[in-house]
């Protein structure tokens, strides 16, 4: 693979936290330093809540130094904070 990658191309990439093993997306977005002309953090789009009817669950802003690898279809990164998981909630009434 070559060392240059389109900011396109990289939208078409999965991004896998090696922390966990989840996968978070797909990079819906990338934050620049104009200034220094560099990429400074990739955004992954949160999760649907309900198929998408009540939003999304809050973006993943993950800076360019917790990039660990940019594969051909791809990029692992080492998000160390806690992606929330909510518990799901029984729809039976607990036992007394």
């Amino acid at each position: 693979m070559s060392q240059n990658n389109r900011i396109a191309d990289l939208r078409c990439k999965e991004v896998i936290n090696l922390c966990d093993g989840c996968r978070m997306g797909y990079v819906g977005d990338v934050e620049i330093d104009v200034v220094c002309g560099r990429v400074v953090a990739l955004v992954v789009p949160g999760r649907c809540r309900f198929f998408g009817l009540f939003g999304r669950e809050e973006d993943y802003i993950i800076p360019w130094e917790e990039i660990d690898k940019i594969g051909d279809d791809i990029i692992l990164v080492r998000y160390d904070r806690p992606i929330p998981r909510r518990e799901r909630k029984k729809w039976w009434p607990p036992a007394h």
